[in-house]
């Protein structure tokens, strides 16, 4: 195996490793609230940690998806490793929560998939931070929307806000793809 291969398989197996043991400390920290409320803290420090380093390993801002169909760069490999570490984690974890969802396995399983693709063809790194980055960029705000609620913060203005900001993120971003004709169909 070449290096570029070795160090990111050691960030997905590290990387696994250590959200399992994040999810395992945060749980017995906020004991008092529910499976799903651990979770999502680590979704939120996920997408943060995601859409930081896609932002980052964007190599030309003028056009985020070019080169398009190009070997992944390695930032843009370390970034799909972390991405791939925490969807591993959270398929596995889902299945111990009281409700399964099939569409959230679903959704690991084909985002799984995708990155294992980008890492077996070496193909399309700049289109899969792009996807990264659009997929995370409201997720912070969605999940902390959901742990307000069950702090006790339904229906008030914090809670608002965080609705506003997932609708104001997610237009934003659309809106910026939509006038700049970065959208690849």
């Amino acid at each position: 195996m070449e290096e570029e291969q070795i160090r990111v398989v050691k960030i997905i197996v590290i990387g696994v490793i250590l959200w399992g043991v994040s999810f395992i400390l945060t749980r017995r920290i906020f004991s008092s609230y529910s499976f799903d409320f651990s979770n999502r803290l680590l979704s939120t420090v996920h997408a943060t940690v995601a859409v930081t380093l896609a932002t980052f390993s964007v190599q030309d801002w003028s056009c985020p998806v070019c080169p398009r169909a190009s070997k992944p760069s390695p930032q843009q490999m370390d970034t799909m490793a972390f991405s791939l570490s925490y969807m591993i984690y959270d398929l596995i974890c889902c299945q111990f929560d009281q409700v399964i969802s099939m569409d959230n396995a679903v959704h690991h399983f084909v985002s799984i998939l995708g990155f294992v693709a980008g890492f077996a063809y070496q193909k399309s790194g700049s289109e899969i931070i792009a996807t990264l980055w659009i997929a995370e960029i409201s997720s912070p705000f969605y999940h902390l929307r959901e742990i307000l609620k069950e702090i006790g913060y339904r229906d008030t203005s914090v809670n608002l806000a965080a609705d506003v900001s997932i609708c104001y993120t997610f237009n934003f971003v659309f809106l910026q793809f939509l006038n700049n004709n970065l959208f690849i169909f």
